[in-house]
């Protein structure tokens, strides 16, 4: 796990070492082990490390295949590598590390491009060929690993993370309106490749990218399974296919306990991070750090989960953190939550998940977290009314139970010149849902909140707040074999008993049914949720700032509306209307734009 950034060159100049090293001074948080920059020709390539595997400097980035002519930078893991490391010494390649970056290097040398369909795990990386001057981007099969670029005519820059391309200078920062459309209609999520910024786009998950010297690219995506029903599962009953998803999940966890450190889990008390507990517990894990958070009440809502966290802790005796967080810690933690996204994120538990990683990165460097499981096994309260809806009405349905607001609605809160002439969100979603390879209308509602809305808000989030503390943060639910799975289980068994049925009957089986049958929580945090006091007050300071007059993003007369009323406006999907429209501002002041 680490943050790598880089330059190309398409004019015949040498790439800017002053912008990669700029780049990697903002990615420093991502790895505070260990740093490094590569040039040659064209092309430039800066990485910071978080040592996770092969702690010795032979495991350093970037990394130089002299066998091959190939350097690269990588961020993530490949869970499989000691396999695939045994394969290529069976096919005569010679390792000078054990780490799994060579082990990129390697297979792409004896497989070029379809190496990515023999990785299990998290990844983005960038490849060089000497010899050619190519380079070629990767990023996994459900986006865990983020890739941000940014191009002008002479050259191309891509780095982990937003504000380091911001770091390295030289980006049109234009807001673009098809994105600020998508944050305000999905709940901030902007699928790639776009970002709010005109002047950034993402490489999409399941895509590699060949970049060739003149500047030209062609991009290959690598992976789209199936929701449909297949013929292997014929005739499978609802205990066997529990016990398949079990053993996927199962085979998920520990594939994600590879790793030269130890590793714990964010345990919130909710199904998905106790089934993960369980797990482990089950292949002999003791002492298994685990960690919980929770805030102050307000508003009548409760702000923790305790009773939940606390529970599995003690069923299977693990080495539980608690961290209670005080409503005044929530307003002076809330810039540096913002500082650390990539993109604007308005969900509240993104203060919460920095504030945990700060905490947890005292005592391990890796945790397994449950996120994915809600989109995978359908596990949102929307879900039963999408699956009643046939198929051509299913695009209008889904955007009447998922967005939060219709494209008529935005009308009244944007300035003229942030309005796109039509619903571009709802096209995209028409779009998405039209393409084959999902059998039923909630196939495809799925087969776009797993590989579009999943990636771009909790995937991203996760690894935003926890890298900000140089905490790998792994996603057992989004092992793409669990996925595959899931995506050809029968719809009636993933809605059964409220959702994720499939799922709570696995999870009978090794936890308490008090963790199993309660209601589904979240992870809340009032002092937002409610605008607090000093919430409040940085909300106010952001939307009245120069920056924010100036750029005249939104309609005087919207916002004097929300602020006369802070707790009330709500969007169709219940967040804090408010909320959502200053977090955007508080984000673009905060990134100097």
């Amino acid at each position: 796990m680490c943050g790598l950034c880089g330059e190309m060159r398409f004019d015949g100049g040498r790439p800017d070492l002053g912008a990669v090293e700029r780049m990697s001074d903002r990615l420093a948080p991502r790895g505070p082990d260990g740093q490094g920059v590569w040039s040659r020709g064209a092309v430039a390539l800066g990485h910071r490390r978080l040592k996770i595997i092969d702690l010795s400097e032979r495991g350093a980035q970037p990394m130089t295949d002299p066998d091959s002519g190939i350097t690269g930078v990588f961020n993530g893991c490949v869970y499989n590598y000691e396999e695939l490391r045994a394969e290529l010494q069976g096919l005569g390649h010679r390792f000078r590390s054990t780490s799994d970056t060579e082990v990129i290097l390697k297979a792409y040398r004896q497989w070029g491009t379809a190496c990515v369909d023999r990785f299990y795990g998290m990844f983005a990386f960038a490849l060089v060929e000497h010899r050619t001057g190519r380079l070629i981007l990767g990023r996994d099969r459900l986006g865990i690993k983020p890739l941000y670029l940014s191009r002008t005519a002479g050259r191309l820059r891509f780095a982990s993370s937003l504000p380091a391309l911001l770091a390295g200078g030289d980006v049109d920062t234009a807001l673009d309106p098809v994105a600020v459309h998508q944050y305000l209609s999905w709940h901030a999520t902007v699928a790639a490749p776009h970002t709010v910024l005109a002047g950034v786009r993402k490489l999409p998950p399941a895509t590699v990218r060949i970049v060739e010297p003149d500047g030209t690219h062609r991009d290959h995506r690598y992976w789209q399974p199936s929701y449909t029903r297949r013929p292997e599962h014929e005739g499978m009953t609802a205990s066997e296919w529990r016990d398949a998803v079990l053993e996927a999940l199962r085979t998920a966890v520990r594939r994600r306990m590879v790793a030269d450190v130890p590793v714990g889990v964010l345990l919130s008390g909710g199904l998905d991070s106790s089934l993960i507990v369980a797990l482990l517990a089950d292949e002999g894990q003791r002492d298994l750090a685990t960690f919980s958070v929770g805030f102050e009440s307000e508003g009548g809502d409760e702000g923790d989960e305790f009773r939940y966290s606390d529970l599995i802790a003690r069923e299977f005796a693990t080495d539980h953190h608690r961290l209670m967080i005080p409503s005044r810690q929530v307003s002076t933690a809330l810039d540096a939550a913002v500082a650390a996204m990539s993109e604007p994120m308005m969900s509240h538990d993104v203060v919460a998940f920095h504030l945990l990683s700060e905490q947890v990165a005292k005592n391990v460097k890796v945790v397994q977290s449950g996120q994915g499981a809600d989109e995978v096994f359908a596990g949102y309260r929307w879900y039963p009314e999408l699956a009643s809806a046939a198929r051509e009405e299913e695009p209008q349905r889904y955007a009447e139970t998922y967005f939060d607001r219709p494209h008529a609605d935005l009308a009244a809160m944007l300035q003229p010149h942030m309005l796109p002439r039509d619903d571009v969100s709802g096209r995209f979603v028409r779009e998405h849902m039209s393409v084959p390879g999902a059998e039923t209308a909630l196939d495809a509602a799925l087969r776009l909140d797993t590989h579009v809305m999943l990636v771009d808000d909790p995937v991203k989030r996760v690894d935003n707040m926890t890298m900000d503390w140089g905490l790998e943060a792994r996603v057992p639910f989004l092992d793409h074999e669990l996925v595959e799975l899931a995506a050809a289980c029968p719809p009636e068994l993933k809605l059964a008993d409220g959702g994720k049925g499939v799922l709570k009957d696995a999870g009978r089986k090794l936890l308490p049914p008090e963790v199993v049958d309660r209601p589904k929580g979240y992870f809340p945090v009032p002092a937002i949720t409610h605008m607090a006091g000093p919430v409040l007050e940085r909300v106010r300071e952001a939307l009245n700032a120069p920056e924010a007059r100036e750029r005249g993003l939104f309609r005087d007369s919207y916002l004097a509306e929300l602020l006369a009323a802070p707790d009330r406006h709500h969007t169709k999907r219940g967040a804090n209307a408010l909320w959502q429209v200053a977090l955007l501002e508080i984000w673009l002041q905060t990134h100097g734009i």
